[in-house]
């Protein structure tokens, strides 16, 4: 038999290049509603990533602070070395000389030895007169330290100066009060040299503190020299040294550290180095996310909706177009997949969008704080892929909608 059959229609053919241009024009139809449809998922990826990309750098810059404080602080103390006759524990001495030995150190910024002087219970003021009636005589804790104490412990002086190697090799009576002393004892200049009595001991105060952001208990103490505590206090030996260190060397100086201080038996000192802060970056980051990640899905739940109302509106606009094509012979198929193409599409240029604007306000902001700006090397790229899921689950509906529009009763409503 010869010719065609004109009862048999041959299949529909729908190329891929056929769906692009049909799903371009469809979304390129109404401009001004494409663009507002994909205001949501523009907002909500936007959201997510901003805000994983401020939660990250904020993490990492408070631990960067983290690490210029605790993670770069060590300090040294004597360890038990076993029980002397008496049966106490036998503890091992650092030498004076700590601070020396220290900071010749590859990472050691700063060290300094640190004591609390036992002062048998002697009373300070700031007359040289016994009050009988006690009302001038405060019990106000003496530290003895060696001049790198203050770069030690990050403190600054609010007037006069810190005590130097001089006044620790002479053992001069010299001191450095902190703040809350000077107001106790109603001393806020040292020009004069003014002088405090540490029980019948004169010392002539140097310098006020400030501020110290480590070890703040020296706020409120009266801080004297080695050599002095040594010569006049009954100082033994000091009893811990202060290390400041550069970032990421704290480890590494408190494993040399001991050996430094004693070289034959090492063991018998303890280093205190500060702990890991990847768990305090985690536990930042975690903190912000859980809350602004909320934001950010309700964001893209709302462009979601929009995405799928504004197809389902587009499909019963279009209904005329879809029996014109299901008469033509375009399959069940080929209509939804044509609309979850155009959905996807959108909610792949609204991520995309999203993406680019969620990373401009991360370095804008970074930049404004004067932070360096952290992004997951992985979010540029899933970003944009969860605009286009979104933006394709939101069609599944519509789509379907349209193809099971039969094509008579669409060219009839169209009528």
């Amino acid at each position: 038999m010869s010719g065609t059959d004109p009862a048999v229609v041959p299949p529909s053919r729908f190329s891929l290049r056929d769906l692009a241009s049909e799903s371009v024009a469809g979304l390129f139809a109404r401009p001004a509603r494409m663009v507002l449809t994909a205001l949501g998922t523009v907002l909500g990826v936007a959201a997510l990533v901003a805000t994983l990309g401020l939660a990250k750098t904020a993490g990492n810059q408070i631990v960067s602070r983290f690490d210029e404080l605790a993670a770069t602080s060590v300090a040294v103390e004597p360890a038990d070395s076993g029980f002397g006759f008496d049966g106490r524990p036998r503890l091992s001495t650092l030498p004076w000389d700590a601070e020396q030995r220290l900071t010749r150190l590859n990472g050691v910024v700063a060290a300094a030895t640190r004591s609390d002087v036992d002062t048998g219970g002697a009373l300070v003021r700031s007359v040289p007169i016994v009050d009988p009636l006690g009302l001038t005589e405060h019990q106000i804790p003496v530290v003895a330290g060696s001049p790198g104490l203050l770069a030690a412990v990050r403190g600054e002086l609010r007037t006069g100066r810190f005590f130097d190697a001089g006044h620790n090799e002479r053992g001069d009576a010299v001191a450095v009060i902190g703040p809350g002393v000077a107001a106790t004892l109603n001393i806020d200049r040292v020009d004069n040299l003014p002088a405090i009595f540490v029980g019948d001991q004169a010392i002539a105060v140097i310098g006020i503190l400030d501020d110290v952001r480590r070890d703040p208990a020296l706020l409120n103490a009266i801080i004297v020299p080695d050599g002095f505590a040594r010569g006049r206090l009954g100082l033994d030996a000091p009893a811990s040294v202060q290390i400041d260190t550069e970032v990421g060397a704290a480890r590494l100086i408190g494993e040399q550290a001991p050996l430094a201080l004693d070289p034959n038996s090492p063991e018998r000192l303890r280093a205190s180095v500060p702990p890991e802060p990847r768990a305090t970056r985690a536990g930042v980051e975690e903190d912000v996310n859980a809350l602004f990640l909320i934001l950010g899905g309700v964001s893209l739940l709302v462009g979601a909706l929009g995405i799928a109302n504004v197809t389902l509106v587009s499909v019963m606009e279009r209904r005329g177009e879809i029996g014109l094509r299901r008469a033509l012979g375009a399959t069940r198929r080929h209509v939804a997949t044509q609309f979850v193409v155009e959905s996807a599409a959108l909610g792949l240029l609204g991520g995309l969008i999203g993406t680019s604007i969620g990373i401009l306000v991360t370095v804008g902001y970074s930049a404004t704080r004067d932070w360096s700006p952290v992004l997951d090397p992985w979010l540029p790229f899933a970003a944009p892929l969860l605009g286009g899921v979104i933006g394709l689950v939101a069609g599944l509906y519509p789509s379907w909608r349209a193809a099971t529009t039969e094509p008579i009763a669409a060219l009839r409503s169209t009528a």
